[in-house]
């Protein structure tokens, strides 16, 4: 199915795990794909090569999301190069885990920032575009630990918290403009990160989840192009779960 035939879509921090695979699912789907990358130019250039064969229109932008001026610059970029953006997916985010009473201020600061500041700044540039179509469906990875909570990633769980927050505020702001926001919290998700880690540790998490296994890329690239679809029309102000039941 081509879901998402001629649809331009804004996809930030694209170039591995689960940003990745949602390149990919949109491409696979006749989206034509913008995304962020932060520093491999190598994966970026790869992953458009990737894209394009496809047959879709695709382009990687260097950029900083946490930064408001260089988000504001991406989008106009963005709209001259492909003409307009229906979908925007929020995905560029860090870690700095630590237990609060060694967390720096700046480990705080970096991830309010990477994580948090980046959405309103994207969020608010791609405004004009979706205002001007009076359309357009923007997508904020969130997290499980956003939800719950998880000791020593205060600074992680208040930095997807406040994206659920900020979901659902703009979701109120721009429906009556035909204009829908949705978050996603992905629980334990097996990327390239989780691949370095110990194989009982990950053993551990799978058995204590319902389904018996962590997920997938796909997984959650699935969701969010059910999200960024017009399958989706009368969804808004959500945050949805893909965890395998883990917070059930």
């Amino acid at each position: 199915m081509n879901l998402l035939q001629n649809k331009v879509a804004l996809i930030t921090g694209a170039t591995r795990g689960i940003g990745k695979g949602i390149a990919l699912s949109f491409a696979k789907n006749g989206a034509n794909v913008a995304f962020t990358y932060a520093s491999s130019e190598e994966k970026a250039i790869a992953l458009e090569a990737e894209l394009t064969s496809l047959g879709v229109k695709a382009k990687g932008y260097k950029s900083d999301a946490g930064n408001f001026a260089a988000a504001d610059a991406l989008v106009n970029e963005v709209v001259a190069e492909f003409g307009t953006i229906d979908i925007l997916v929020n995905n560029a985010g860090i870690t700095r885990d630590t237990l609060l009473m060694r967390m720096s201020e700046q480990q705080w600061d970096e991830v309010l920032n990477a994580n948090l500041k980046s959405v309103f700044n994207l969020t608010k540039a791609v405004q004009r575009p979706m205002l001007k179509a009076k359309k357009g469906s923007i997508i904020n990875m969130s997290s499980v630990v956003g939800v719950k909570g998880n000791a020593g990633q205060s600074n992680y769980s208040a930095s997807k918290a406040g994206i659920i927050g900020f979901t659902k505020s703009i979701a109120l702001e721009l429906g009556s403009r035909n204009i829908r926001c949705n978050a996603i919290a992905p629980g334990f998700i097996e990327t390239e990160m989780t691949g370095a880690l110990d194989e009982k540790i990950v053993q551990q998490w799978r058995d204590s989840i319902p389904l018996k296994r962590g997920g997938t890329s796909e997984d959650v690239a699935n969701l969010t192009l059910f999200l960024a679809s017009d399958l989706s029309t009368y969804i808004t102000g959500q945050c949805i779960n893909i965890c395998g039941g883990m917070l059930t």
